[in-house]
């Protein structure tokens, strides 16, 4: 199972979502309210933070400051995520004067 889910992780956060989530839907219904928009645009817009916050809110309650940490590390990679992307292709850009 570790193995596994390693792999997951290193396929991307979206395959990880996916299996996770059919591997214990109860957990995502629970965590989530039984909201259906909620965890849709986590998988597309904040993989990391959306399973951030499903790991550190097994309950949907987010109440600890450890669980604050976790989320906002999830956030934190997203957006280094989105951020690396520009950076990493600026020099495609012609008239870029950066």
């Amino acid at each position: 199972m570790c193995c596994l889910l390693t792999s997951l992780f290193l396929l991307g956060p979206r395959a990880a979502i996916v299996v996770w989530w059919l591997i214990q839907p109860v957990r995502w219904q629970t965590v989530f309210h039984n909201m259906f928009l909620v965890p849709v645009i986590g998988f597309l817009l904040l993989p990391w933070t959306t399973l951030a916050y499903v790991f550190a809110t097994p309950t949907g309650n987010i109440g600890s400051s450890t669980a604050w940490g976790i989320v906002l590390i999830g956030l934190i990679i997203d957006i280094l995520g989105y951020a690396g992307g520009g950076f990493g292709n600026r020099g495609r850009v012609s008239r870029y004067a950066g």
